[in-house]
């Protein structure tokens, strides 16, 4: 039996040229009041929905807008039936166009688009689209987001669970990525969803095989991880400084003798991704304590030390701390990290469901600031889309949560990265514990199914398009339907995205559940390979 929301109505195509359906009575800036003409016997109904697109002839152009609202009103010669329309953009010879230049006057004729104006307004054929799905209102016409104004600007995908951001995204990224073999797109993947969802075009990075040498980190995020908040935190702070400093230079030294590529310390600095070693670091405090005279208490060092050692000894960190033969691998490292070259592969998805909680905003932070780094480094010459999943988890809209440093680096992205190249693709289940400040840099957002009223909030105080009012319905919306608003898309509009084979749909396996429980699922064999990986962190089975 199918889904309960996959057995709603499907609403009926429009009609192939536009139906005249009654008469501007009010015109208030982008807000106009429609009297519905009576039905004439004999004639076609033209039937007005929220969220239905209709259009007025005004001067030189088409003015188009979109049915927010309808109610039934009492007048001296009976009840009559207002619409309430918000007026986004207009027809003229050269095409659709946002924004309203020739405003309606009262009187004026306005036409239900047929399926002909639904084409002409959201093809948009001068500039690159992406087909994700069809409209809402008519399901013969396909639902296109302008690609540029998509990625180069942030966008945000919300919904709550189960809703179908995944598959939204798969959607996005599938069709970007038919006619852009040399795309560059870094997938933070939290719940191991995207293993199979872009096949072959992917390169699926694990837990247990990811690297990420402590080295890379700055100075400010070396301090956040190997520092410990106590009385003497400043004191340690000042210690690792000289210590690191200490550190590069003895592994530029031990170095001196050997061919390196890409490699000058001469001008090195504390922040500088070269090389060193942890046993540098511990040496260096260890001399200092041998000292009579040092500038700093003993227990300051002797916290320092354990923490270096302590997190250095930590399975966990192995993908941080797990090389004691020091190596400048920071090109192959960033070459695999970004596919450079592609080589037909050009999504890269990290799969974070295994890493422990503790750790994982030092790897989201590392993963987001590299990210950064490259492309101002680059002078903007590879541009990456970044795609944060579950990103409240990150930037939660309390600063006294989360993982300060993380929060520091995505918000550098929000708001500097358009100018490098990055765009970011944020996911979130709860889009009111997100940054406000990081949401407002997304420029095309994507809603999805919202029930609760704090989110909704949050929504539409987003919003910059007049017709927020639309967003009232995401409590509504089925499964794989967005309400899509901001610059990606022609005008806002109401779409359902494309459903995808089962085969690549993200998550898919783990929600049969009547499916899966009606045969055996794991044995004692499956459960001891469980066990062992788990024990060994050494990231999911694909």
């Amino acid at each position: 039996m199918a889904p309960a929301t996959e057995r709603r109505a499907t609403p009926r195509p429009a009609p192939t040229t536009a139906q005249c359906i009654g008469r501007v009575i009010s015109v208030a800036g982008c807000a106009t009041q429609v009297e519905l003409a009576p039905h004439i016997p004999g004639q076609p109904v033209a039937r007005a929905e929220i969220g239905s697109l209709a259009k007025i002839s005004a001067q030189d152009a088409s003015v188009v807008g979109i049915i927010s609202g309808m109610a039934v009103q009492a007048g001296q010669r009976g009840e009559k039936t207002v619409l309430e329309l918000i007026l986004v953009g207009e027809v003229v010879p050269q095409g659709f166009q946002r924004g309203v230049a020739h405003f309606p006057s009262i009187g004026d004729d306005v036409y239900l688009a047929g399926a002909a104006d639904l084409a002409h307004v959201y093809s948009q054929n001068t500039v690159a689209t992406l087909n994700v799905g069809t409209l809402y209102q008519d399901p013969s016409v396909s639902a296109r987001l302008m690609a540029d104004d998509l990625f180069s600007k942030h966008f945000a995908i919300v919904g709550t669970t189960g809703c179908g951001k995944s598959s939204a995204l798969t959607c996005i990224l599938r069709e970007a990525l038919k006619e852009r073999p040399h795309a560059h797109v870094l997938v933070l993947d939290m719940h191991g969803e995207y293993h199979r969802a872009f096949g072959a075009q992917a390169e699926v990075i694990g837990a247990g095989d990811l690297h990420l040498p402590f080295w890379l980190l700055n100075f400010q995020e070396l301090r956040s991880v190997l520092t410990s908040p106590d009385d003497h935190h400043d004191a340690q702070v000042e210690i690792l400084c000289d210590a690191i400093i200490n550190a590069k230079k003895r592994y530029s030294n031990a170095a001196a003798g050997r061919v390196r590529a890409a490699l000058d310390t001469s001008t090195a600095t504390v922040d500088s991704p070269t090389p060193f070693r942890l046993s540098d670091l511990i040496s260096y405090i260890d001399e200092q304590l041998g000292k009579l005279e040092r500038p700093y208490p003993t227990l300051a060092y002797r916290r320092l030390k354990s923490r270096i050692e302590s997190l250095a000894s930590d399975p966990r960190y192995v993908f941080m701390f797990g090389n004691p033969n020091m190596e400048d691998t920071m090109v192959e490292i960033m070459a695999r990290l970004f596919r450079i070259p592609n080589d037909g592969r050009p999504i890269t998805v990290i799969e974070l469901s295994t890493v422990p909680e503790e750790i994982l905003d030092v790897v989201v932070l590392l993963l987001a600031r590299l990210t950064f780094d490259l492309a101002v480094w680059s002078n903007g010459g590879l541009p990456v889309l970044l795609v944060c999943e579950e990103a409240h988890r990150y930037v939660p809209a309390d600063d006294r949560k989360g993982f300060f440093p993380t929060r520091q680096a995505l918000s550098r992205i929000a708001k500097e990265g358009r100018k490098y190249g990055i765009s970011l693709a944020l996911l979130t289940q709860r889009p009111s514990e997100l940054d406000t400040t990081i949401l407002s840099q997304c420029s095309t957002i994507l809603a999805m199914r919202l029930a609760t009223e704090s989110d909704q909030k949050v929504m539409r105080s987003n919003v910059h398009d007049s017709t927020f009012g639309i967003l009232e319905y995401l409590p509504l919306l089925a499964d794989r339907e967005a309400i899509v608003l901001g610059r990606g898309a022609p005008m806002p509009m109401r779409i359902k995205f494309h459903e995808l084979p089962a085969t690549i749909l993200p998550g898919k396996s783990q929600n049969e559940f009547t499916e899966r429980w009606a045969a055996p699922n794991m044995d004692r064999r499956m459960l001891e390979d469980t066990v062992a990986r788990w024990r060994n962190n050494s990231g999911r089975k694909t």
